[in-house]
């Protein structure tokens, strides 16, 4: 048999119809999922402590680790979404870097160790951002400026 008669698999960027997926939208992707990732420890560290500690707060800390644990989806999803290619997840990914920002700001007006924190929150979320808005990025998501349906129709 030949090669003609046995085609290769297709691989998502032949689905996509267009060439490999750019280094930035691979990127911005392992950003968005380390943001995750840190929103999940967080949120089962704090449901650990909850459920360790003190019984007056376990309620709070409990609620608080899920929710945590919850918000995680958004980055994660986003994530997944712009490895896959697909031009829904650049809203989600834009929107977790932008609620990002003021949390690192809050984190750099503490007088403790999260200071170290809020620095690293703050420059991957602007990475991110940059990373998102990229020429290539919207390119390879499939997403045409404003304007554009009307000049394809000229």
């Amino acid at each position: 048999m030949s090669a003609e008669q046995n085609p290769a698999p297709k691989t998502p960027a032949d689905h996509q119809g267009a060439e490999p997926r750019p280094g930035r939208l691979t990127a911005a992707a392992a950003l968005a999922a380390l943001e995750g990732l840190a929103l999940v420890t967080g949120g089962v560290w704090m449901l650990v402590l909850g459920l360790t500690g003190d019984g007056d707060d376990r309620q709070q800390a409990v609620t608080g680790g899920v929710t945590v644990i919850l918000l995680a989806l958004l980055p994660l999803l986003a994530a997944r979404g712009l490895l896959l290619r697909r031009s829904w997840s650049r809203g989600p990914a834009v929107i977790t870097q932008i609620m990002a920002l003021p949390v690192a700001y809050s984190l750099l007006q503490a007088d403790s160790v999260a200071i170290p924190a809020g620095i690293a929150l703050a420059v991957v979320a602007v990475a991110a951002l940059v990373l998102l808005v990229n020429p290539a990025t919207t390119r390879a998501l499939g997403i045409r400026g404003p304007g554009a349906d009307v000049q394809d129709q000229k």
